[in-house]
């Protein structure tokens, strides 16, 4: 395992269960959270198995996370692997989202994963080595109405991972995409925080049920990311219904379209 590595939204959720496997493969992890007292807590939990400590961090603000970055860099001789994980769940009907909502998302989900890599990028170039692991989303390879900021930013994820990959194999770095689906995680109990409310997002985590019936494990999904890192897989799907969905997309795009048609019939249904 890796000697150094970050974790972002490292305080509840898929973060934590990333940053718990790999205490338990010996790494020495950086726990990093907007939520300070979390990332405490989360450190002191698994500071038992292993070598970890606690940042605060606001991934949205460039200059915190390069500073953070390049100290964990010099402080551990390296940075061996960065897991540009924190991000918000922001849904609604397109015509009731405002702005507001549009910015939020891209200024976590997609502009916090750009701060990750270009942070981290030149630092695992110049020694050579180092894995960039960006979490997007199922949503970011199939049809996901009724959350359209997240699913725009999601893709441009998967873009942009799949991209650097290809280049950052002539420098000896690896990069890889995970793409889960709906996890049982606090993001779905928190959907638009600080943003005006929605009905969509005040029952996320019950929306995602219609569609996903079983939400699915962190600890389960953090098994599966290890041993697609393992695999040196490009693009990490799971669980196994997400890998079809994924597939049924390539195979029919405007069947994948009526399905999600029926699955948004579904989440509007009153409750």
């Amino acid at each position: 395992m890796s000697r150094s590595a970050i974790v972002t939204g490292g305080a509840s959720g898929i973060g934590l269960a990333l940053a718990h496997e790999l205490v338990r493969r010996g790494a020495s992890v950086t726990v990093a959270d907007i939520d300070g007292d979390g990332a405490e807590r989360a450190a002191k939990r698994l500071s038992a198995e292993g070598a970890v400590s606690a940042a605060r961090l606001d991934v949205t603000d460039a200059g915190a996370v390069a500073e953070l970055y390049h100290r964990v860099a010099a402080e551990n001789g390296g940075l061996d692997l960065v897991f540009n994980n924190a991000g918000i769940a922001v849904g609604g009907t397109t015509d009731e989202l405002t702005l507001d909502h549009w910015n939020r998302a891209i200024d976590v989900n997609l502009r916090g994963v750009v701060h990750g890599v270009h942070a981290a990028y030149p630092i695992m170039v110049a020694q050579g080595r180092g894995r960039i692991v960006n979490t997007a989303s199922l949503a970011g390879l199939v049809p996901a109405p009724l959350m359209a900021p997240y699913t725009a930013t999601k893709h441009a994820v998967v873009g942009l991972s799949l991209a650097l990959r290809a280049e950052a194999a002539l420098r000896g770095v690896k990069v890889h995409v995970v793409c889960p689906g709906f996890v049982d995680t606090p993001l779905l109990r928190n959907a638009n925080p600080d943003l005006p409310k929605t009905e969509i997002g005040e029952h996320a985590r019950e929306a995602a049920i219609e569609v996903q019936r079983r939400l699915y494990d962190a600890d389960a999904l953090a098994r599966d990311v290890m041993r697609g890192l393992a695999r040196d897989r490009a693009l990490i799907v799971a669980p196994a219904s997400g890998r079809a969905a994924w597939r049924g997309v390539r195979l029919s795009p405007s069947a994948a379209a009526r399905v999600a048609s029926l699955a948004a019939r579904r989440m509007l249904r009153p409750r």
